[in-house]
């Protein structure tokens, strides 16, 4: 792998992604307009600093996953990443400035989506403000990178979608927004625990409510950083250079 490398596939996707407003407002705005949404349903009431944290995990980890892994399988299918490949580019290299260059986006969408919830939903953050930020971003990083493995695997956009059913939905449904993971029968209690969005979402909560110190929080992220890592050391071994 090459660093200058790197930094140019990830600069010819910050590029394309540049021309396509579509796209950005996907990125930064949807996230918040549906954890806007949320708050305005539960007006008036807690459950919206009960489950904001939640939301925070949520809505920014499905937009970076479907994103990422419909992007990165355009570039397949158009004969780009081919094209790619036969010159002096690994595919280390092009994971790895789709990873650097989805990130910077991921930043830029938490940074939006954390401020709206915080400033104009109200959501009440009892830590640090900072290290929720750096919680979301981690998130964030993990929808990425689980798109990135999706798309290594999925050969049209309609089959990305149907892997969200085994990317993302279990980690919803077992992550504890419906019922705490401790109130879940035990086989599915282990495997929520074992669950990156489980963990974002127990860390961004601890933040929100002050009830854990940071070793608690930094361990959490620590477990995501490495679903992350592998992610993306997967989607590399197992990406294509075209789609038949």
């Amino acid at each position: 792998m090459n660093p200058m490398r790197t930094l140019a596939t990830a600069g010819r996707v910050l590029m394309q992604i540049r021309h396509d407003p579509r796209t950005i407002a996907l990125l930064l705005v949807v996230p918040s307009l549906l954890i806007g949404l949320v708050a305005w349903i539960f007006d008036e009431t807690s459950v919206f600093a009960d489950i904001g944290p939640a939301m925070l995990a949520l809505f920014p980890f499905i937009v970076m996953f479907l994103v990422t892994s419909i992007g990165t399988l355009r570039e397949r299918r158009s004969g780009t990443l081919e094209r790619l490949l036969s010159m002096p580019l690994g595919r280390g290299d092009f994971i790895l400035g789709y990873t650097l260059a989805f990130g910077l986006l991921a930043v830029a969408q938490t940074t939006v989506a954390v401020a709206y919830a915080t400033w104009v939903c109200g959501l009440e953050i009892e830590g640090s403000v900072w290290m929720l930020f750096v919680v979301a971003i981690a998130d964030a990083l993990l929808g990425t990178a689980l798109g990135l493995l999706a798309s290594a695997f999925a050969r049209t956009e309609f089959q990305v979608v149907q892997f969200m059913p085994v990317f993302v939905f279990p980690q919803i449904l077992l992550g504890g927004i419906f019922l705490p993971r401790d109130q879940l029968p035990d086989v599915l209690e282990v495997i929520g625990d074992w669950m990156p969005l489980s963990h974002a979402i127990d860390a961004l909560t601890a933040v929100s409510t002050g009830d854990e110190d940071a070793g608690y929080v930094w361990l959490r992220i620590l477990f995501i950083a490495c679903w992350i890592v592998g992610a993306i050391v997967v989607g590399s071994l197992t990406l294509r250079r075209r789609t038949p």
